[in-house]
């Protein structure tokens, strides 16, 4: 294998998701899926699985990186835990089932609020400005208007304040 620091992104994305052994300079190893490697400085940031609920997440500099070696290809299961593990307000996961039932409930919720809401398959839209995507929380909208943002995610922080009070 070539040096690490002497190949570019393209090669280096080409080990993202899949699951590598990493040799440092001071002969330690490290072994996860390869989340991304930062293109300026080639350092690598591994997610291995410590738990079902708490994976670990490492990063070999890449000044220190002596040796990439690939031990499988990536799975999808394992690239949607890293998406969930580094998007903010994702670190559950639902079934198709609840996330249906949350996206329901929701709609329910922003109409008896007289929030002009309809569903555009599993995303919720809001008087075609707002838009809501699963897991249907305050983080997960996206609008222009700062103002109709704050006032939606408002109402579903207090939605998801009205559930557990139930």
């Amino acid at each position: 294998m070539s040096v690490w620091s002497e190949l570019g992104p393209r090669q280096w994305h080409e080990f993202v998701n899949k699951e590598v052994c990493v040799t440092a300079r001071d002969q330690h190893s490290y072994t996860g899926h390869v989340f991304t490697v930062d293109p300026v400085s080639a350092s690598v940031v591994l997610v291995s699985p410590a738990g079902p609920e708490r994976p670990s997440v490492t990063m070999v500099l890449g000044h220190a990186v002596q040796e990439v070696q690939v031990l499988s290809a990536g799975t999808e299961e394992a690239l949607s835990c890293m998406k969930h593990l580094f998007t903010p307000g994702h670190t559950a996961t639902f079934s198709a089932e609840e996330l249906g039932a949350r996206r329901e409930s929701l709609c329910a919720w922003l109409q008896k609020n007289r929030v002009p809401v309809h569903e555009e398959g599993e995303m919720l839209r809001v008087a075609d400005t707002l838009t809501i995507n699963a897991p249907y929380g305050p983080g997960d909208c996206t609008c222009n208007n700062e103002i109709i943002l704050a006032r939606v995610q408002s109402l579903i922080q207090s939605h998801s304040t009205h559930d557990l009070e139930k």
